[in-house]
């Protein structure tokens, strides 16, 4: 790769290739947050468990994307790497993934296993908001 800046302006490149990352509405949830952000919250919370390697998790990321803009400042919506935060996951008896639990109050007030259609998911949220 090289890289030449005529000025701030103007940057010539050659041979790079570019990818634009995208930045995600979604919380990162870890084990060392997860009480903060998910039990202790005011809010009702969407927790996506997913992995990297999994092949549903990657389909249903633009629907987790899609509510946490829809849903913004009304419910927190995160999500928990499996493979890195495995305490929480088997506190909740995570086994297949993705799996999505809805929590309010710190309780889980709901589960879905394996992907759904968005509606499943901002119905539960509807419930809860209205």
């Amino acid at each position: 790769m090289r890289l030449c800046v005529f000025d701030k302006n103007r940057i010539f490149a050659s041979n790079l290739t570019i990818i634009q990352k995208h930045i995600s509405m979604a919380l990162e949830i870890t084990d060392g947050n997860f009480e903060e952000l998910v039990l202790k919250s005011s809010q009702p919370v969407l927790v996506d468990f997913w992995a990297v390697w999994c092949g549903p998790c990657r389909m249903l990321a633009p629907v987790i994307e899609e509510i946490s803009k829809e849903y913004e400042g009304r419910v927190v919506v995160g999500k928990v790497d499996v493979d890195n935060n495995q305490e929480f996951a088997a506190k909740y008896g995570i086994r297949n993934i993705p799996t999505v639990l809805v929590f309010q109050n710190g309780e889980v007030v709901g589960r879905q296993v394996g992907v759904a259609p968005k509606k499943t998911y901002t119905d539960a949220l509807d419930g809860l908001l209205s």
